[in-house]
């Protein structure tokens, strides 16, 4: 009476083995520190949201301040096909993963099948022709028996890899918002610069008419003349290269949000002629490097991808030992329609097969080293997105370390050539010197002036990369949970 329990018991325990490798993490390849030195000064002490959670955990809408900024990305991310493929791409892998995990379990049928054979004479048992008939409904099951965990590791790669597509989706969220901010805040700044260059034509134009006129007068002489012409032809150019690339900033904006602008937006857009300088925190904090481990969805990525590739060691072993499956059906037979039902009619079989690999030419031992020479490429793989992270918060630090001292120079530079072109243009009314040192004045302040905006502008998309490059913008709203039960939400929203 026992046997049938204990032999169910071995049969449950023996399913639960699994012949893939103990996961281990690799060590990490860089530095326990982010870099130090002269480019690397401290910033000043964060400020908002930034100041009281992790980089990761502080919401888009809370490091973006700008309303017109954070409509742009609610509409990329809403609308943006990229990450549309992204999100569709987890359903697939999510989908991929049912299948497989579905082989772990019976398969059950229900069918019907009718048959009418004609017998020759001299093949029938009665020396006559014969019609033979036969019919029968039932239900089937087959089940392969999972003894050495080959099922089992194909679902543990199936999950990995759904799980590192649901992480790529977050990475591809990530680049969408910093490359929406990072469009918007180009387009801010070429319309900074168009007005500035509208306004610098202006100029040019009032002194090439005013050289024009001592020309005329005898006063000025051609080298003047030419001098004042190629300072206004250059802002003429300048003007419409500015017009051109507002136009593009644009066009990349609608892309980027997957849409047109609807007219409100468009129209507010237009109005924006400055470069907003506190449109994200001025300070982040970087953490230390073994927290890109969590906060990183590109290595988390490539994590799974990892254990997926440990997981399939385990099959590509468990094709080594026999395979058992358990085959069976029950239902009724019967030479005739009518007698399907009747007392006595009832048919079942039970087919158990076994299959032992013997001799396979070496396919399976090959099989095994590419599943080992995978988890090799996978390692390598991981340590490198390990260090492409690395190296890009450093890089952002070393940005936020020095772009600032590198605007303050170049504020002290501009309001320099101010006190230069005022010096020389009053020089000039009084008449002490001639019209040249002006117009080198004017194109030394305007060469001036658009530096100081790209300057301006290099360190608010160089913040709002070290944001992203530090795992920010997955969550809308700053949360306050703890890394790992944070990283977790976003790893497996549904739980693993």
């Amino acid at each position: 009476m026992h046997r049938p329990f204990m032999l169910a018991a071995l049969t449950a325990a023996l399913a639960g083995c699994s012949l893939a490798p103990t996961y281990e993490r690799p060590d990490s390849p860089v530095s326990a520190t982010y870099p130090t030195g002269e480019a690397y000064v401290p910033p000043r002490p964060a400020q908002g949201p930034a100041a009281q959670a992790p980089v990761a955990d502080i919401g888009w809408r809370d490091f973006y301040a700008d309303p017109l900024l954070q409509q742009l990305i609610s509409m990329a991310l809403s609308a943006n096909r990229d990450l549309r493929v992204a999100a569709l791409n987890v359903e697939q892998a999510r989908a991929q993963y049912r299948i497989q995990r579905a082989d772990a379990l019976p398969s059950v049928g229900v069918g019907g099948e009718g048959s009418v054979q004609r017998v020759p004479a001299d093949l029938s048992s009665t020396g006559s022709s014969a019609i033979n008939r036969s019919y029968q409904v039932g239900a089937a099951a087959s089940w392969e028996l999972d003894l050495f965990g080959r099922i089992r590791s194909l679902s543990d790669q199936a999950l990995e890899n759904y799980l590192a597509q649901d992480e790529t989706r977050i990475a591809a969220q990530l680049a969408l918002i910093a490359e929406t901010a990072s469009a918007y805040l180009t387009l801010r700044a070429d319309q900074e610069l168009l007005a500035l260059t509208q306004s610098t034509l202006a100029s040019q134009q009032q002194s090439y008419d005013l050289v024009k006129q001592s020309y005329d007068l005898g006063v000025a002489t051609a080298l003047d003349l030419s001098q004042a012409e190629a300072s206004l032809r250059t802002a003429q150019r300048n003007q419409a290269e500015y017009t051109r690339r507002v136009a593009q900033d644009r066009n990349a904006l609608v892309l980027l949000a997957g849409q047109p602008l609807p007219e409100d937006i468009a129209a507010r857009l237009n109005q924006a002629k400055t470069l907003p300088d506190n449109v994200v925190p001025a300070a982040l904090p970087p953490g230390l490097p073994s927290d890109l481990l969590m906060r990183r969805p590109d290595i988390r990525a490539a994590e799974h991808q990892l254990r997926g590739a440990n997981a399939y060691i385990g099959a590509a072993r468990a094709a080594f030992f026999p395979r058992i499956s358990l085959t069976g059906s029950a239902g009724t037979a019967s030479s005739s329609l009518g007698g399907l039902f009747d007392a006595g009619s009832g048919a079942w079989s039970f087919a158990p097969s076994i299959s032992v690999p013997i001799f396979a030419g070496g396919a399976l031992r090959a099989e095994l080293d590419v599943a080992k020479v995978r988890k090799n490429i996978q390692i390598a793989q991981y340590e490198r997105a390990i260090q492409v992270a690395f190296r890009e918060v450093a890089d952002a630090l070393a940005g936020q370390g020095t772009l600032e001292n590198q605007i303050e120079a170049q504020g002290l530079l501009v309001a320099a050539y101010q006190r230069a072109y005022d010096l020389s243009q009053s020089r000039f009314d009084q008449g002490i010197d001639d019209y040249l040192s002006v117009l080198d004045s004017q194109r030394s302040l305007y060469t001036a002036q658009r530096t100081m905006v790209e300057t301006r502008l290099a360190r608010l998309t160089n913040l709002v990369t070290l944001y992203r490059v530090l795992g920010g913008g997955w969550t809308e709203s700053t949360i306050a949970s703890q890394p790992e039960q944070s990283t977790g939400a976003a790893v497996a929203p549904g739980g693993r």
